[in-house]
């Protein structure tokens, strides 16, 4: 356990009480709604945590949520930290560490992305089945962190029984779910065409500014990634319209609630199967 995590662990954990949740919620931008869908909600202000910044993004609302969701007690990372708003790695994946740290086995990340493939239309909905970190930084750098693994497996950074429920969810609720690599920027820019031509080349079928650390974290715990892309714009040079931050939440905003029912099937079908009737 890491210094920056000691001071917030002791925080967090005296705030849940006795509550200790098995699943940790990532909202990106313009999906914060999710956290309204949990069963007796309480909030946690960043500002109380000790080593978490404040949010600086419209969309991201900067607190932690615990609450019921699917029959299972759940934590909301109500907001993210970007390295693009001058936050050093080990700021971005302190929420991450301290899932870890709280026992939590399971994290579902959502973010808002831009559409590289040509099929993804503004609120498609897709589900990570791989990375590719091009934000040229790794949050493992440096001297190791007890608790990490100096070399983790990347060769599934999210797990294929959670993508397999994932689509079993989408397809018994009719929402329509679509495979992709995601590929993490640094930003805080949008891309350019020829940077989308590249990332096209390189395999990836969406591209965001989050996410990517994150899961380089988890994964150096142990913990389960499951990635959920929510589509909010063509990239750029794949539309003749204007980039702009207020779109991208006014469709995630728009296309939320697919989402937010396919994370709230995916929670109750683990709570099932861990109680023996799934």
């Amino acid at each position: 356990m890491t210094s920056g995590v000691t001071p917030a662990l002791a925080v967090v954990e005296a705030w849940l009480g006795g509550r200790r949740p098995s699943v940790a919620l990532v909202l990106g931008s313009g999906l914060g709604g999710l956290a309204d869908r949990l069963d007796g909600a309480d909030h946690l202000p960043y500002g109380r945590i000790p080593g978490f910044p404040g949010t600086t993004l419209p969309g991201h609302a900067g607190e932690l949520v615990a609450g019921m969701l699917g029959g299972r007690q759940v934590l909301c990372q109500s907001g993210r930290f970007h390295a693009y708003e001058g936050h050093g790695q080990a700021t971005v994946i302190l929420p991450s560490r301290l899932f870890a740290a709280l026992g939590i086995g399971q994290v579902i990340l959502t973010n808002a992305a831009g559409g590289i493939r040509r099929t993804f239309a503004p609120g498609t909905l897709m589900c990570v089945a791989d990375q590719v970190n091009l934000t040229w930084a790794n949050p493992l750098a440096g001297a190791l962190v007890p608790g990490d693994t100096r070399f983790p497996d990347m060769s599934a950074p999210f797990d294929a029984e959670l993508i397999a429920l994932a689509h079993r969810v989408a397809g018994a609720g009719g929402v329509a779910l679509e495979d992709g690599v995601y590929g993490g920027v640094m930003g805080p820019s949008y891309e350019t065409p020829a940077e989308v031509r590249m990332l096209e080349r390189l395999g990836a079928d969406a591209v965001g500014m989050s996410t990517i650390a994150e899961v380089i974290a988890l994964r150096a715990r142990g913990l389960r990634c499951l990635g959920l892309s929510l589509i909010t714009n063509r990239a750029a040079g794949l539309s003749l319209t204007p980039l702009s931050h207020a779109d991208v939440m006014t469709t995630a905003r728009a296309a939320g609630a697919a989402l937010g029912r396919l994370v709230e099937g995916v929670v109750a079908s683990l709570h099932a199967r861990e109680a023996g009737t799934l």
